[in-house]
């Protein structure tokens, strides 16, 4: 896909506030409201803007922990890979999973209201996966730097 700069205007703006309006969102990058509607709704079907989301506070709804956690799978077939995957999906602590090179197989950021709550998911619905052969955490002490989505430059 190529962007033009304004395409890569409307994607900043809209990455950094999903609840902008259309007005607002034309204002800001020169253009009238049909046009700036027209654009969004083609980055949409393009699929270079996924969707919109509420950034919510973890403390403030009872999430005080956030652990990372490197998982090591017995093996690396694809069906295994994808069993894996869909045993995390159905984890709704489990907030993103990636799959890396290397040693370990994934990395997981998972979010507990506390640290008995964490444990059990750990030894009830990580390690016992199938193909799990170990599993290594992480407890987060501050976070210094959450961003949402990537840095879009030539704007």
């Amino acid at each position: 896909m190529a962007f033009d700069r304004i395409d890569r205007q409307i994607m900043a703006l809209l990455q950094d506030d999903g609840r902008m309006t259309n007005v607002e969102l034309a204002e800001r990058v020169g253009l009238t409201a049909p046009p700036c509607l027209r654009r969004v709704r083609a980055l949409e079907e393009e699929g270079a803007i996924h969707g919109y989301h509420a950034e919510l506070d973890a403390l403030a709804m009872g999430y005080t922990i956030t652990v990372f956690a490197m998982v090591s799978l017995r093996s690396q077939a694809e069906s295994d890979l994808d069993a894996f995957e869909e045993h995390v999906a159905g984890i709704p602590e489990v907030r993103e999973c990636h799959m890396l090179n290397g040693e370990i197989d994934f990395i997981l950021k998972i979010v507990s209201t506390d640290l008995k709550s964490f444990q059990e998911l750990l030894t009830t619905r990580l390690t016992t996966a199938p193909n799990v052969t170990s599993v290594k955490t992480s407890l987060t002490i501050r976070t210094s730097k959450q961003l949402p989505g990537i840095p879009i430059t030539d704007i």
